[in-house]
């Protein structure tokens, strides 16, 4: 763990290095942090600052604190929540390999039913927002900026703040990842029909249909991205090869 002089929020500063430390597995599930004292100096904090920190972490899954003894790491992916999805997406270095996917799968199957209750219950608001659909210009950032406050929204007028929790959990990342996705013209054409489709539905407030029309497109994004990324890894392995055959002459 890399030792300094904390900026102004100290608090913030140590909860990011340590969850840093974590997924990085300078601290991996089963460890131990060090004494209190000592890691409040390494990280240039006071202890009592330290110790709200280590209480925010072992609400949210990060760890377990036992007075007397010391501070055990968790296995995060099987004792955590929401947050640590966020502190995945925000401090990790690397995502592990299925997270995209895992998220995509997730969307699969609640997006279809936010889309329902927010056109049974909100059928011309959804309306009116997707009504702009057909002035998006063709590029990724238009396209994932009207994604998400799509969705955003739909979540929003369910009935059902839980999802809107959910989806501000990924926050940035959603739309760093779905640029990427709307790289590919296949996937902007398919949205595209999809905001048709979905705009027909809210105006019919045809909830049933709004879910069928989702869970085809989540599915079809679905497979969208692991060919993009079979694509990816197969680019990397031809670059590869070229290498070892430059140098091999």
């Amino acid at each position: 763990m890399p030792r300094g002089t904390p900026p102004k929020r100290p608090a913030l500063y140590a909860e990011e290095t340590l969850i840093r430390a974590i997924l990085s597995g300078a601290y991996p599930p089963g460890s131990s942090l060090p004494p209190e004292r000592e890691l409040a100096e390494r990280m240039g904090v006071t202890r009592p600052t330290l110790r709200e920190v280590l209480g925010r972490l072992e609400r949210d899954g990060w760890l377990t604190i036992h007075h007397g003894k010391p501070t055990l790491i968790n296995d995060f992916w099987t004792s955590g929540g929401l947050n640590v999805v966020s502190g995945v997406v925000r401090y990790a270095h690397t995502l592990p390999p299925d997270f995209v996917p895992n998220l995509l799968e997730l969307r699969l199957h609640i997006s279809p039913i936010y889309a329902r209750a927010a056109i049974e219950r909100s059928a011309e608001k959804v309306a009116a927002f997707l009504e702009g659909y057909g002035l998006l210009d063709d590029t990724p950032r238009d396209f994932a900026d009207f994604d998400w406050r799509l969705h955003h929204l739909l979540t929003a007028v369910s009935g059902n703040p839980i999802y809107t929790l959910i989806l501000n959990g990924f926050g940035g990342f959603y739309e760093r990842m779905a640029r990427l996705y709307f790289r590919q013209a296949e996937a902007r054409e398919a949205s595209r029909s999809f905001y048709k489709a979905l705009l027909a539905a809210a105006r019919r407030a045809d909830g049933p249909a709004a879910e069928r029309i989702t869970k085809n497109v989540m599915r079809q994004s679905l497979d969208f991205w692991r060919e993009a990324n079979e694509k990816a890894l197969e680019r990397t392995a031809r670059s590869a090869r070229h290498v070892t055959e430059v140098v091999g002459r």
